[in-house]
């Protein structure tokens, strides 16, 4: 498995939780590393992703403000910082690598854009 999505539980409403997705080679390296979600019944959805030299980030509607992506290339690492969680946060959480560049203000990025994938970790906010 080229990635490793790990720190999903379980968290009340209003809480935070910070998810990892750490790469086992050279996976990331020049890659976009992005984080999807997928609730039952529901498409995958994308969340946040970061590019590599620039650091350019995106994030979907329902996340900015609350959601912070960070990448530390020297630990092939990029974590999801999830702050102020909602019910509507519960998913599995899959991080992937595209190449492809995402600007904030574009498009959101889409999961047939990405080409490696790591096993999801699932995140469960409730009271």
């Amino acid at each position: 498995v080229p990635l490793q999505a790990s720190g999903g539980g379980l968290v009340q409403p209003g809480g935070s939780l910070r998810l990892s997705c750490v790469a086992s080679n050279s996976t990331m390296k020049d890659n976009t590393v992005g984080w999807f979600r997928q609730a039952p019944g529901k498409e995958r959805e994308a969340v946040s992703c970061i590019s590599d030299a620039t650091f350019r980030t995106w994030y979907s509607d329902s996340v900015k403000g609350r959601f912070s992506i960070l990448r530390d290339n020297a630990r092939n690492t990029v974590y999801l910082q999830m702050n102020r969680v909602k019910p509507e946060d519960t998913a599995d959480y899959y991080c992937a690598t595209s190449t492809r560049i995402y600007n904030l203000y574009g498009p959101a990025p889409l999961a047939v854009e990405f080409d490696r994938w790591g096993q999801g970790t699932q995140v469960t906010v409730s009271s």
